[in-house]
């Protein structure tokens, strides 16, 4: 299940799967500012990447203080097949602010971050639409737009991008995200 874009080398991808198994350079984290893994995605991928991933993280977090919008932390990903664990903060959702706005400057922090650090395959989770309450289908409609707008104003860097949803649902709605994105420049 899933879609795909491709444009000259690159791939913008939906599919289904755990972001935990994911044989790419790069995984986006989904984290809060202090990188504290308790739950959701940052805890799967806590659990798949051993102490080593928590341990990381606590000593980005001292160094550098709670992790801002817009800025990335990168770590190891410890046992995990993924070279690098990406962490961001996405939004929680409120009414009354810029919502859309916000998750499009994780998702960019995220990609900036990863190609930055040499991945050339990153896997993103559905960023905010857990405990953060943004709506899923909103949020894989933004990330998956917000994907296809870095990937085509920064060509040749990022050249496989799965969008990843654990359940049908969420890769349903990603590969609608794709479909919806379609007025994007090609990536």
């Amino acid at each position: 299940m899933g879609t795909s874009r491709r444009h000259d080398d690159t791939m913008l991808r939906a599919v289904r799967g755990d972001i935990t198994d994911m044989r790419v350079d790069a995984v986006v984290n989904a984290a809060n500012e202090w990188l504290a893994h308790g739950g959701g995605v940052a805890a799967a991928l806590a659990r798949a990447g051993g102490t080593q991933v928590q341990r990381e993280s606590d000593e980005w977090v001292r160094e550098h203080g709670p992790l801002q919008p817009g800025q990335a932390a990168v770590t190891t990903a410890g046992r995990m097949p993924a070279g690098m664990i990406v962490h961001v903060v996405g939004p929680r959702y409120r009414d009354g602010q810029d919502n859309e706005g916000l998750l499009v400057q994780a998702v960019r922090a995220a990609l900036d971050a990863a190609a930055g650090a040499g991945a050339t395959s990153v896997a993103l989770p559905a960023i905010s639409a857990g405990i953060f309450g943004y709506p899923p289908a909103d949020a894989t409609r933004v990330i998956a737009g917000a994907c296809a707008r870095w990937l085509a104003d920064s060509p040749g860097t990022v050249r496989d991008c799965a969008l990843v949803g654990f359940d049908y649902r969420t890769t349903e709605l990603f590969t609608a995200g794709l479909e919806a994105s379609r007025d994007v420049p090609d990536v």
